[in-house]
């Protein structure tokens, strides 16, 4: 059985390795990522393992096919950079649904507290000897409302955390979790949830649905002094409209792990480089910006975690034609049928 590894990170490598040579998968690892350029590097593999900045798209879907390559393993949860109706009939796409979501949840909180508490700001002044509390004022998270777009795992593990700081919980989803309604999460409308939340955090998949979640017409039913967090997909932000609601002081801080526009940056040392990104430019230049490069994920458990369910996810489909981790191509995976037991 083998497999192209694209988008190779040293740290995929130690993970991988490990558990490729227990279930006799052999992997050949390609820096590059998943292009319409680099798709003939699969020639002879089995099938392909590819990473949230690797392009599924329908002129790859073909290539692949052309190949004889029938399987497209992601090594993460989301599933936005396949082009799943096209993949119908000719890729069987395989995933992630969870790592960890703790990691991603506590990631979230801890943006969440380095903002509002303006530790990051303390870091750099106490290291020039600065010792002065001027600008320094945050707010207790004791009391506030949080707002949670997606209540999956990760979005579960988030709103246990908030409920552990006292925080009152508003949620939106189209599947409530009854756990969470027992515990005394509201479930409101998106636009209820824009108007009485202090402060929002996405976790849910970018969908053709969910693109541009929060835009300007969104941002505009918010609080005043609101604040953002993302750290699932990037596009599930209008960055251009988050930047004018920054500059407007309508978006009090925004913490972003995601970033609409990442591909070509997150993941790599850009610092030797003039960034043409004009945008995201200005967004770090904001005070009340954090924006970390894609990490949320990055602890040992869920590397450990995403090595062992891909090998497992690929050679279950390669020797016996089935996983329970195949995307649902019944609604083209329009929904996260993964995890609802659609197939």
């Amino acid at each position: 059985m083998k497999i192209a590894f694209f988008d190779t990170k040293p740290y995929d490598k130690k993970y991988f390795e490990t558990y490729a040579s227990k279930r006799g998968l052999e992997i050949k690892y390609y820096e590059t990522k998943l292009t319409e350029d680099t798709v003939e590097l699969a020639a002879g593999a089995d099938g392909v393992c590819v990473f949230v900045n690797d392009t599924v798209s329908a002129p790859v879907i073909d290539k692949l096919y052309e190949m004889g390559v029938r399987l497209v393993a992601l090594r993460c949860a989301g599933f936005n950079n396949v082009d799943m109706k096209h993949a119908y009939g000719k890729l069987h796409v395989l995933r992630v649904p969870a790592y960890s979501p703790y990691a991603v949840a506590e990631h979230a909180i801890a943006l969440l507290l380095t903002s509002v508490r303006r530790i990051h700001k303390a870091y750099n002044r106490t290291r020039e000897f600065n010792f002065s509390l001027n600008g320094m004022l945050g707010f207790d998270l004791h009391g506030k409302t949080v707002g949670v777009v997606g209540t999956g795992k990760i979005g579960i593990a988030f709103i246990n955390i908030c409920l552990g700081f006292g925080m009152k919980v508003l949620a939106y989803d189209k599947y409530p979790a009854e756990d969470l309604i027992r515990s005394g999460v509201q479930y409101v409308t998106a636009d209820e949830l824009f108007r009485e939340s202090d402060v929002i955090s996405l976790h849910c998949p970018l969908t053709e649905e969910t693109y541009h979640l929060i835009d300007e017409e969104a941002l505009q039913k918010c609080k005043k002094g609101v604040v953002i967090i993302n750290t699932s997909r990037g596009a599930l932000v209008d960055a251009e409209a988050l930047l004018v609601a920054i500059k407007s002081r309508k978006v009090g801080a925004a913490c972003l792990d995601v970033y609409e526009e990442e591909s070509e940056l997150f993941f790599e040392d850009c610092s030797g480089h003039i960034l043409d990104d004009d945008i995201l430019s200005r967004l770090i230049s904001m005070p009340n910006v954090i924006l970390t490069s894609h990490q949320a994920f990055f602890t040992e458990e869920a590397l450990d975690n995403i090595a062992e369910i891909t090998v497992d996810n690929i050679v279950n489909y390669l020797s016996v034609g089935k996983c329970n981790n195949e995307l649902c191509h019944r609604c083209s995976g329009v929904e996260d049928c993964g995890s609802r037991g659609c197939f």
